[in-house]
């Protein structure tokens, strides 16, 4: 789980706001978005899509996020099933345009399974179809011999390993040497409203932990030696966040003490979880089996 901060009108960073929406960082600016900063949006059935590419250091270091393209999908609720193959065809069309046409993927389910907001990455993970160990006679033979090699894991958390995820996952992509690398990981939002509602992908790499002031080695494509894609959905709200975007005060006395160590997630989190995780794993399973169909998809990984 991630987290940034508001940057201040003038470019410097400033404490409040936490997110980790390159689309809520925008918004900040209003309708005069910083040089160096592009936005286009388009809406396809029930998703409304919004590419935000972030190309220069200046502009990189004004919305307080590195050089990148994000894109954001706003769906109706992630964890209702009106919407949800809408949501599914998108991300997949998506994060396909993101990664290179061919070479095999390693999948990296980042978070928590014990703890229910942060579970998306791992209970994700378990959902994505893992071909790398197929023989390739074994898959021509029973007719799958287009497969795409994918392999996956789930890190866990240091306080469950005593290893850091990035010492994990920088092991497992230096033998493999993947064309590309997918990170899952549950987000930070500055509001209710986006949670569970939003889906955002984006190339510029991921830090995991840094959503609960806890970030650890950068996952990019500079540590790990390959592409590296993010995708996830906000399942937080910052505790200090949501206090001053209440009352639409940003003076320090705004929020109660110790609001700050506070995350706040919805009563439905684990419908939220459950239906996210599906619809990020289809998608993913989507984007690098395109010739499966869903019902494929959901045979082979039951």
């Amino acid at each position: 789980m991630r987290g940034a901060h508001r940057p201040a009108k003038g470019g410097t960073p400033m404490r409040l706001y936490r997110t980790d929406l390159a689309v809520e960082a925008a918004a900040e600016f209003k309708q005069r978005l910083p040089h160096g900063v592009s936005m286009q949006e388009q809406t396809r059935g029930s998703a409304r899509i919004i590419r935000i590419v972030i190309d220069t250091d200046d502009a990189a270091r004004r919305l307080g996020r590195p050089r990148g393209r994000y894109i954001t999908i706003e769906t109706p609720p992630v964890c209702e099933s009106n919407g949800a193959d809408d949501a599914t065809h998108v991300c997949a069309a998506e994060l396909k345009s993101l990664l290179p046409k061919s070479g095999p993927v390693l999948v990296v389910g980042l978070g928590n399974d014990r703890i229910t907001p942060d579970a998306l990455g791992p209970r994700a993970a378990r959902q994505i179809l893992a071909t790398r160990h197929i023989p390739r006679e074994l898959a021509a033979r029973t007719g799958l011999g287009a497969l795409r090699p994918v392999a996956v894991i789930a890190p866990g958390v240091l306080g469950q390993t005593g290893i850091e995820t990035g010492e994990i996952v920088h092991s497992v992509a230096r033998d493999l040497s993947p064309a590309a690398v997918i990170v899952i990981d549950a987000l930070a939002s500055r509001s209710l409203d986006r949670l569970g509602r939003t889906i955002q992908l984006a190339d510029s790499g991921i830090s995991p932990g840094s959503g609960v002031f806890n970030a650890r080695r950068e996952l990019n494509a500079a540590t790990l030696g390959a592409p590296v894609v993010s995708i996830g959905i906000p399942t937080v709200v910052d505790g200090e966040t949501l206090a001053r975007d209440i009352l639409h005060d940003a003076d320090d006395r705004a929020a109660a003490p110790g609001a700050d160590a506070m995350m706040v997630t919805p009563r439905d989190i684990d419908a939220v979880i459950d239906r996210g995780a599906k619809t990020l794993s289809f998608s993913i399973n989507a984007a690098l089996q395109p010739q499966l169909s869903l019902e494929d998809i959901v045979y082979l990984t039951s």
